[in-house]
């Protein structure tokens, strides 16, 4: 499978996307290119049009300006994306991947109330935006906890003995 066969399946499973190390320097030059149009003295984006690998060319409406600039930026710093319609509802382990979970894991956190879901049929749906905000407060307490260990250590004298 190629490198643009994988980012295809990487996008249709929703799994995130980051720039195969040999794309990184087009994938900022891009991030760059795109920022200058979009923040020159007039704020609004440029008529763009997308060229595909025919010549045929389609003009890019602002709105996917916008989302294509922000998209090669994340790439542009070797960060990942993932791109999912608002309002979406995924399936436990989508969710689970989403998290970097379990599926088992996630069913214990929707079983304990902590991210909400709704069933259909015997099957869990998840709203993308719980699932989001939940991972977006995971790691915000999960950083402030590195924080307060990291001051506990410091404080305490951590890591100045050597280990033998």
């Amino acid at each position: 499978m190629n490198a643009a066969h994988a980012i295809e399946d990487q996008i249709r499973r929703m799994a995130p996307v980051a720039a195969p190390p040999e794309q990184q320097a087009q994938v900022v030059a891009l991030s760059k290119a795109l920022e200058g149009m979009a923040h020159p003295p007039r704020r609004r984006a440029p008529k763009c049009r997308l060229v595909g690998p025919n010549g045929e060319a389609v003009e890019l409406p602002e709105s996917v300006f916008y989302v294509l600039e922000r998209v090669a930026e994340v790439l542009a710093r070797g960060d990942s994306i993932t791109v999912v319609p608002v309002g979406r509802e995924v399936t436990t382990q989508q969710a689970a991947d989403l998290l970097n979970v379990s599926r088992q894991y996630l069913v214990r956190l929707l079983d304990e109330g902590r991210l909400p879901f709704r069933k259909v049929g015997k099957h869990r749906r998840v709203r993308i935006e719980d699932v989001l905000s939940y991972k977006a407060t995971r790691d915000k307490d999960r950083r402030a906890g590195l924080r307060e260990l990291s001051r506990l250590t410091e404080d305490l004298g951590g890591y100045d003995v050597e280990l033998k």
